[in-house]
């Protein structure tokens, strides 16, 4: 039964070290979004960046790039 002088603060002490480092985890930010990068790698990024302009850019989002047409539009068949 003396134990228990020993065993109860322990305890206790215990308790308030893991909601200590729970409150520090939480407000470090080791819970925010543990989804989201993991599904940032199987998402595509080939879609051109649309820059200031409205017009399609390169990855920097600064050098304009021209929209590829398909091969059978007409203003492909005038380029050639």
């Amino acid at each position: 039964m003396e134990i228990l002088y020993l065993l109860i603060p322990v305890s206790l002490l215990l308790v308030g070290l893991i909601v200590w480092i729970f409150l520090w985890a939480v407000r470090s930010g080791q819970f925010d979004d543990m989804e989201g990068p993991a599904h940032q790698i199987i998402m595509d990024d080939d879609d051109p960046v649309i820059g200031q302009q409205g017009e399609a850019c390169d990855d920097t989002g600064e050098n304009p790039v021209k929209p590829e047409s398909p091969s059978g539009s007409p203003t492909s068949q005038q380029n050639q």
